[in-house]
């Protein structure tokens, strides 16, 4: 009579090789999701400001137009008008090294002007700041003139008392703040030269 042989027993080394195996494909797809994800998430937050950066034209228009407006007659630009946005002199900061944010809370948002919501969710308000030490007719406000053409070193000066002849250029300061729909905040600023008949 024949004796039959047995395999030996198996000790499951590949089993517990292949499920090491699976463990760590499955932490690594994980890993990958999740890096996909917060790639789409920071390219949604960049899109989102470069949209609120965007949107500032509209605040800086806006603030054009009412200047245009108002151009034909300066002694309306002589004088403070919160409701339309504009301070006749310019308000430094409250504090040394303010930023922005606390700028715009602390001197601009007083008189500031807040546009309707365009279509992508941004609210656009902007602020105009004329170059002036203080309110009054250009040539008794301290306004910052034109550069001095004989020595033009691309920067205007502020002076105390300059020279104003009829159709003297002006120099105006408007700041937009736009609030975007994912809390993004920012802030555009430009400064607009206009001729101003006196």
């Amino acid at each position: 009579m024949l004796n039959p042989t047995f395999p030996g027993k198996q000790g499951g080394v590949v089993l517990m090789i292949t499920l090491i195996v699976l463990v760590a494909m499955s932490l690594a797809g994980l890993a990958l999701t999740r890096t996909v994800d917060t790639s789409n998430l920071i390219a949604g937050n960049l899109a989102a400001q470069q949209s609120a950066i965007q949107a500032g034209d509209t605040g800086i228009e806006a603030a054009v137009d009412w200047l245009e407006s108002k151009s034909l007659a300066p002694v309306v630009l002589q004088t403070n008008s919160s409701a339309d946005g504009y301070s006749a002199s310019w308000q430094p900061p409250l504090a040394a090294g303010q930023d922005w944010a606390a700028y715009w809370t602390d001197v601009l948002s007083v008189i500031a002007v807040v546009l309707p919501q365009d279509a992508s969710g941004n609210t656009v308000s902007y602020a105009i700041q004329r170059l002036c030490t203080m309110t009054g007719p250009p040539s008794v406000a301290g306004c910052m003139t034109p550069p001095n053409s004989s020595a033009d070193n691309g920067n205007s000066q502020v002076s105390q008392s300059p020279q104003f002849d009829v159709n003297t250029a002006q120099y105006y300061r408007v700041t937009v703040q736009i609030v975007g729909p994912r809390n993004t905040v920012g802030y555009v600023q430009a400064i607009i030269q206009m001729t101003v008949s006196s």
